[in-house]
This record gives structure tokens, C-alpha cells and sequence, in this order.
């Protein structure tokens, strides 16, 4: 969609992330956008207001108590004449005084102040985003309405750590922006979702591994479409080659047990969809070197052990979402191995689908797949995959009313 006419109010809080913000100006005004920066005092020993202004053609907006700017209340003004408000990045101090009610800054203030819809784009190192205090604080902004669009994961640029913190690029934080300024009915609008997608790779050694042939975009696919819906998605894929779903909160694993892990920190959740195509078995102890081949003998032995069932794990848990919907790829015996599956690990309905080579659904752009539920098999026809998505993106939303 077009952000033609929008006022963003884009606040813009101290952190190495604060760089990116210049970026999103840009893209937000390419789009039509009126973008009003805020900035915090520690954003700008990071960059500075001239250069924001430059990017924005606008007054930066820096200190609570300006004789100029508060004249009129415009702490007040700025909460409120802006159709939303994005933080980006959002420090974890930031984000504790949004929890706690704290007013004791511009930017504070403002959140404080405001009635408008707010998306946030955390950036912090991976203990600060990890850490109970922050979790907390995450989940009180949730449950306030506040929208979150990442963090990502990968290395951070000061510290040379690596894990979930750093802030999601511009592009994908102007798709949450567009997906929140949508006027399109949102019956998730509230709601979180767990989406996981793709294959696993279990390691043999260095350079092997088991997998299954999954491309990933059945799963993908669902998870913008869920996110188009209203909800808050975190899609946890395994190694895929297709790119990120805009507006999607995205973990990157390799492993069965790297993706159960990160699934059950994304709990507590409203639904969850389990679209990835797991490995059954792992290598019971990999090798850190490359097994060579040996002249005149067999292959080395591999010894497997059963990976963790994730579907189950999370059919069963304690903080089990209200929605639970499996996949079942199959390639015999489609529907009975999806009522045995369905009544074993606790799913509300299981999308099933026969994926032997003939049907050239693995890897392809089309499917063709049954609901089984407690209520029976509905068959539904031959679609693309993103058809699929969608249409199962409704049949949750009507779960969910």
C-alpha cells in the first residue's frame, strides 16, 4: 500500500541502530509518508539532528522543556497529530519506561501521551534482549497494543556478539508500518502468532547433514499472510533460500532443537502453526572433522537418535497457544496418518497434503491440501501456495472469533 498522506511521528532512541533511522526517513518519504523525527538525547550521540532534519525537511524535535516547542503543550501536539508513531530503535531502557508508565523525556512523554497506533523496532545487545526484566517489559507493551517488528538475529555492530537483538532493516519496519496504516479489516488485529517454516539440517559433520526437501514457502507464505490479518508473527524458518516475509518478526535456526528452542521462547502465543518440515533423526554424536572415505571399506556407521517432536512438545505445553494447527506431509495413507497425527500430539486440526514425487509440491508454488479436525476431512482444491496461505490465514482468524 501507499503511505501517501500519512504523518509518522518516527522517535528515534540512543543506540549504534540510531544510523539506520536515516534510511527509514528516506524510505518512509519515498512512499509519501510525512515523517516528524523525535529524538532522544542518547540518539544523538549517534547522529545528529542536521542530518535528520536534512533527510526529513522538517523540525527535529529533541527536548521536553523548549520554550519554543512546548508554547502550545506540543508534547500534547506531537502524541496526538500523527496518524501512528514507530520507535526506531528502541533501546531497552526506552521500552522499560513505555512499561512502567515513566514520563521524564520527550519521547516518554509523548508514548505516554498518545492515542495512536505504535509499532516499535528493538535494538539491543542479546542479553539485554534475553534478559527477565526486558521479557517482562515486552510482555506488558504486548498486552498494551504496542506492535513489535523484530529484532533480528545476527552479529552485533559494537560488541562483535552474535544473537537476537539487532534491528530490523528499513524496509521490513516500513512493511510493519504499512501493514498497521492498512484500513483492510484486521480480525487478528491483537493476536500472536508461531509460525515455523522450511527444512532442519541436522549436522553428519562439518560439511553433511540429514535434511528434508522443503522449500520453505508454504510456511512463508502463511506467516504474511497472518500478519496482513493484524497479528504480531514470529516465523522461526529453517535454512531456506527465499527471502524474509515483510512485516514478520523472522528467527533463523539450523537444528530440530535450535527451532524448539526458539519456539518455546516465543510463547506465550495465540496461535501457532507448524508448517516446518522437521528431521526425525539426528547423528547421535556429529564429528568435528569430515568423516573421509576409506579405501576398500564400507561407510562409516551412523548411529541416529529421534529428534524432538516439536508439534507435541508445544500440543502439550503448559503455555499452550489457544490455536494449535500441524502439517502432515505424507506420501501414503494421507488421511489416516493425519487422524492418528492429529489425536497424538494435541492439534486443533491438521493441514494434510500427499507430497510424493509426482506431485511436485515440494519445492513447488502449488498445493493441494485436506483440513482434519475432530468435525471431519474437508478437501480443499488444487491452489498456489500463497491461495493456500491466505485461505488458511481465514480459517484461523474465524478459529479465533
Amino acid at each position: 500500500m501507499t503511505l501517501s498522506g500519512k504523518r509518522i511521528l518516527l522517535i528515534i532512541s540512543g543506540g549504534i541502530a540510531a544510523y539506520k533511522s536515516l534510511d527509514l526517513i528516506r524510505r518512509l518519504r519515498e512512499r509519501g509518508a510525512e515523517v516528524r523525527p523525535l529524538m532522544t538525547a542518547g540518539a544523538q550521540e549517534f547522529v545528529t539532528p542536521l542530518a535528520v532534519g536534512a533527510l526529513s525537511s522538517g523540525h527535529v524535535y529533541t527536548d521536553l522543556f523548549s520554550r519554543e516547542d512546548e508554547q502550545d503543550v506540543g508534547h500534547i501536539r506531537l502524541a496526538r497529530d500523527c496518524d501512528m508513531i514507530c520507535v526506531a530503535p528502541a533501546t531497552a531502557d526506552l521500552m522499560a519506561k513505555m512499561a512502567n508508565g515513566l514520563a521524564n523525556d520527550l519521547a516518554s512523554t509523548v508514548l505516554l501521551a498518545t492515542n495512536r497506533p505504535v509499532l516499535i523496532a528493538p535494538a539491543m545487545n542479546p542479553a539485554m534482549w534475553s534478559h527477565p526484566a526486558t521479557r517482562r517489559n515486552i510482555e506488558t507493551l504486548r498486552k498494551d497494543g504496542i506492535r513489535f517488528i523484530g529484532p533480528m538475529a545476527g552479529e552485533m555492530a559494537e560488541s562483535g556478539e552474535a544473537g537476537e537483538g539487532r534491528m530490523a532493516e528499513p524496509l521490513q519496519i516500513v512493511a510493519g508500518i504499512e501493514a498497521l496504516m492498512d484500513d483492510a479489516p484486521k480480525p487478528l488485529a491483537g493476536k500472536t502468532a508461531i509460525v515455523t517454516s522450511g527444512p532442519t539440517h541436522e549436522p553428519i559433520d562439518p560439511v553433511r547433514y540429514i535434511a528434508n526437501r522443503s522449500s520453505g514457502k508454504q510456511g512463508h507464505a502463511i506467516a504474511a499472510h497472518l500478519a496482513r490479518l493484524g497479528a504480531e508473527v514470529t516465523l522461526v524458518s529453517g535454512p531456506v533460500t527465499i527471502p524474509d516475509p515483510a512485516g514478520v518478526n523472522v528467527i533463523h535456526v539450523e537444528s530440530a532443537r535450535d527451532m524448539l528452542e526458539a519456539v518455546t521462547k516465543a510463547l506465550p502465543a495465540d496461535i501457532a502453526v507448524f508448517v516446518a518440515a522437521v528431521a526425525d533423526w539426528r547423528v547421535s554424536a556429529s564429528s568435528d572433522n569430515k568423516i573421509k572415505k576409506k579405501e576398500g571399506e564400507g561407510p562409516a556407521p551412523l548411529e541416529l537418535t529421534e529428534n524432538p517432536d516439536i508439534l507435541k512438545t508445544i500440543g502439550h505445553h503448559a503455555s499452550r497457544p489457544k490455536l494449535v494447527v500441524g502439517f502432515a506431509a505424507e506420501t501414503a495413507d494421507v488421511i489416516s496418518n493425519a487422524q492418528a497425527k492429529l489425536a497424538r500430539k494435541g492439534a486443533d486440526f491438521i493441514v494434510a497434503n500427499d507430497v510424493s514425487p509426482a506431485t511436485g509440491i515440494m519445492g513447488g508454488d502449488r498445493n493441494r491440501v485436506r483440513i482434519v479436525s475432530k468435525d471431519g476431512v474437508e478437501d480443499w482444491p488444487d491452489l498456489s501456495k500463497d491461495e493456500t496461505a491466505a485461505r488458511l490465514a481465514e480459517r484461523i482468524a474465524e478459529n479465533m472469533a
